[in-house]
């Protein structure tokens, strides 16, 4: 078993109550990482170190700066197998995914913000006769740091590097279930140069370290990644000190597919969109709606397309999907599927557990599509976040319209036509503030990324994430 400790003012440390956390393997079933089940009282060390790292830090020049995210990088890139290790035994995701996706985006997160702040611009104006006026933008201070479980170092480093880069220090909080890759980065970051204080990491669950996090009132920013239901409590807790915030929350999206479609990209980006990382990732394609002209062809096509996907073991290099985070988890998204039935769906593939040799007791599940329901349904209404999808046909874009946007939320979508005004009118008609079209999960972080209704709010990426981290203010000097 792995065990990890908290990591406030430069040292790792175990919890100053001695409670502990302890996380499932998800491959096997059994015991997998030991950590701190963090309470108030180390999240009060944290902020205090971070705190006191502020003042300098904040001063530290973008120069300086910049070179020790490119460092970080570096670090990261030097250990790239061993964290796509963590990752992997840590989440259930295939070794594929986390060498190739997970980790590398990760090393790109600190590349573009040690790259881009030395290309920033402030605003002036001479709009007043002898006078000029000027935007300056100053870190806004400590900053909270909660990242999930299912993306557990892509996401935490997209959050640290703009934090870092912007002339914040962070306390951070990973999920629970995840935590070893960022246990991991803490080395990385000390190996770096990055100062005693400026990042610390708190490990724990929600209610014992989350909440008195976000509760600090030394703590006048937040950036959070996960649930709906989570972030609505931390936006009600962090409204009464009035606190800075980006909750970028769940997501039940929409995938439109029209009847002039190119189906040879279609399919197997399809496959992706709704089956990646088991259908773990919060912009996963879970609610199809296909054209009535080319239905039957396109469920056919993407049934025999998704029986080849392999499950198994997420050290197989073979292995497409592997098993869900935790037992909970592996049991809810069951409990969907049941539910489907009992609504009249027709489990087109899948709907059952797998059973992979030697890991028997392992989440594994086989990629599920589901047609006959109701698009107003339960079942397509609610995230499930796994391996799950909904097919249901319309006839006309108004119809697929109104499809797609009855939802709470609104983080993002893909549009497939040929088209191409059709294409640009249902992008700005879709309500989802991320939208594809012909293609998955092209992320360009000069563009802001965020949702829509219940899908969050703030925006991260690009200027956006100097406008979380910093204070912007105007000043107008007299000639």
């Amino acid at each position: 078993m792995h065990e990890l400790q908290n990591f406030i003012g430069g040292t790792f440390r175990p919890p100053r109550e001695d409670r502990w956390y302890t996380s499932d393997d998800p491959a096997s079933g059994q015991p997998g990482t030991r950590m701190p089940n963090s309470t108030e009282s180390d999240v009060n060390d944290a902020v205090d170190a971070a705190a006191a790292a502020f003042t300098t830090w904040s001063k530290t020049t973008l120069q300086d700066r910049s070179k020790i995210l490119l460092l970080i990088a570096a670090g990261i890139e030097a250990q790239l197998e061993a964290f796509a290790v963590a990752e992997s035994e840590d989440q259930g995701k295939p070794i594929s995914v986390a060498r190739q996706i997970d980790i590398p985006r990760a090393i790109h997160n600190f590349r573009y913000f040690g790259q881009h702040i030395l290309t920033e611009t402030e605003s002036v104006s001479y709009g007043v006769p002898q006078h000029m006026s000027y935007t300056r933008k100053m870190p806004a201070g400590v900053a909270a740091l909660i990242s999930p479980w299912n993306l557990p170092l892509y996401l935490l480093t997209w959050k640290i590097a703009p934090c870092l880069a912007y002339g914040c220090t962070c306390v951070c909080k990973p999920s629970e279930f995840t935590s070893r890759t960022a246990s991991m980065l803490c080395q990385v970051l000390k190996d770096a140069g990055v100062p005693d204080g400026v990042v610390n990491m708190v490990f724990g669950d929600g209610p014992s370290a989350g909440q008195p996090l976000i509760e600090h009132p030394q703590v006048p920013l937040i950036s959070f990644t996960g649930g709906t239901v989570t972030g609505k409590r931390i936006y009600e807790r962090a409204a009464a000190c009035v606190k800075r915030l980006s909750l970028e929350l769940g997501g039940k999206n929409a995938v439109l597919v029209f009847d002039d479609a190119d189906f040879a990209k279609l399919i197997p980006t399809v496959v992706r969109s709704s089956f990646s990382n088991q259908g773990e990732i919060c912009l996963c394609g879970s609610r199809l709606f296909v054209q009535r002209g080319v239905y039957e062809r396109f469920v056919a096509a993407l049934t025999e397309a998704t029986r080849q996907l392999r499950v198994g073991h997420p050290a197989d290099a073979a292995t497409q999907m592997g098993p869900l985070v935790s037992k909970p988890h592996y049991e809810k998204v069951l409990g969907y599927i049941e539910l489907a039935k009992q609504l009249g769906g027709t489990i087109v593939t899948g709907g059952h557990p797998v059973t992979v040799p030697g890991y028997e007791s392992g989440y594994y599940l086989a990629p599920t599509i589901i047609t006959d329901v109701d698009p107003s349904s339960r079942i397509c209404q609610e995230e499930i976040f796994g391996p799950v999808i909904t097919i249901c046909p319309f006839d006309t874009e108004a119809e697929a319209l109104r499809y797609a946007n009855d939802s709470m939320y609104g983080l993002s979508a893909c549009i497939w036509t040929s088209h191409l005004s059709r294409a640009h009118r249902v992008a700005a008609a879709i309500q989802a503030a991320y939208v594809w079209i012909n293609c998955w999960m092209v992320r360009d972080l000069t563009m802001p990324f965020g949702g829509m209704k219940g899908s969050g709010l703030g925006r991260e990426g690009g200027q956006d994430s100097s406008h979380f981290f910093c204070e912007s203010k105007t000043i107008c000097l007299a000639e």
